[in-house]
């Protein structure tokens, strides 16, 4: 069993936002391949089919729709099931490989929402009679029930319980930039032509987050995960540990960069969902607890943001009105001029990625 080495002094808030800025790729743009931007994310939550775009281009130099576009068709990268039991824009080897490790976090959902809702059925049975009807062709889900309601009763149930059964993959055009298609699904392993792992990458999938997110605690890693019992996966590892201005213990690969507290952070665009903001159980790294309930709403949606000073400032979102696209940009609290002007500045470069297709652009402050 290894113990952590614990380092002092305690980490300021300011020194963890700093360095969740730097291992996300928001210090500066890199020059990196989207596939390679990806994988060091350890995936990028994917709810929105086309938010991974604006979050690749707020973090690469030179990022391009097409490039990830290209990805998708190719089957390099893939949109399913992950992490929290939520869809994620992961490569196809992550998916492989990290889809067994975060199973019980679907077997934990169809316990506790699915299961007593379920008809008689062998679920073995419906599995593979499930698997057979979407290796012939994609389907949706209620083409799914209806096909499967032809064997059993309550179709819809069933295809529900098949959700978190068979590691399903939704295909392209979804998520391809300037297609639209409806979410239609292929099990991941006749998608990719290879199988599923066996489960033995949780320490791996450990030590890729602390690389992505941390120095983290372990309740910041059952977020990120949606899994519990990572306790005895964490003693396995070779780790450093700080603590934070609350005593709490927070994990790190040994010789991951810390930059200064003080380190430039320039303003930033993040898009609806950025695991930026889901991925800890602390979130005042990044995020003001006052500010929260503005950004995560009632019903599941994650807001688009900006960050100001390396924290979220404020909401964004483009408005479309005939030939024109106008970003709204709705800040928490008044601007100073220089941070009004970098926010208008990188606004203007935004809405020649995101809405290169309108006739003119323009950038509106609101109160």
């Amino acid at each position: 069993m290894l113990t952590p080495r614990v380092l002092t002094p305690a980490l300021t808030t300011r020194a963890l936002n700093r360095a969740l800025l730097d291992r996300q790729m928001l210090l500066r743009r890199h020059a990196m391949k989207a596939s390679a931007a990806i994988e060091r994310l350890v995936g990028m939550q994917s709810q929105a089919p086309l938010s991974a775009y604006v979050g690749l281009w707020t973090r690469l130099l030179g990022f391009r729709h097409e490039e990830l576009a290209d990805l998708l068709v190719d089957r390099s990268v893939v949109r399913i099931v992950l992490m929290r039991g939520t869809i994620h824009l992961v490569s196809a080897d992550d998916c492989l490989a990290l889809r067994p490790v975060v199973q019980p976090v679907l077997d934990r959902w169809l316990r506790t929402s699915v299961a007593g809702r379920l008809p008689e059925a062998d679920l073995r049975e419906v599995e593979a009679a499930a698997r057979a009807l979407m290796e012939e062709r994609p389907l949706t889900f209620t083409e799914l029930a209806a096909r499967l309601g032809e064997r059993w009763p309550d179709g819809e149930a069933l295809a529900r319980a098949v959700r978190g059964i068979v590691p399903l993959v939704q295909v392209p055009p979804r998520g391809v930039w300037g297609a639209s298609s409806q979410a239609r699904h292929v099990p991941a392993e006749s998608w990719l032509g290879r199988p599923l792992g066996d489960g033995s990458a949780a320490g791996d999938m450990v030590l890729r987050y602390l690389a992505a997110f941390g120095p983290a605690s372990l309740a910041d890693l059952r977020t990120w995960s949606g899994l519990t019992g990572l306790r005895s996966v964490v003693k396995r590892l070779d780790l450093v540990a700080y603590r934070d201005e609350d005593g709490v213990e927070l994990l790190d690969v040994p010789g991951a960069a810390l930059p200064e507290p003080d380190a430039e952070a320039p303003v930033r665009f993040l898009p609806e969902f950025d695991n930026l903001l889901l991925s800890h159980a602390d979130r005042r790294r990044v995020i003001a607890d006052e500010h929260r309930r503005r950004v995560f709403t009632v019903n599941g949606i994650v807001r688009a943001t900006i960050l100001v000073d390396g924290f979220v400032a404020g909401l964004w979102r483009i408005e479309r009105a005939g030939e024109t696209a106008t970003l709204e940009i709705e800040p928490f609290a008044p601007l100073d001029s220089a941070a009004r002007d970098a926010l208008a500045d990188e606004g203007e470069r935004l809405l020649g990625f995101a809405a290169d297709g309108a006739a003119s652009h323009a950038v509106r402050f609101l109160a």
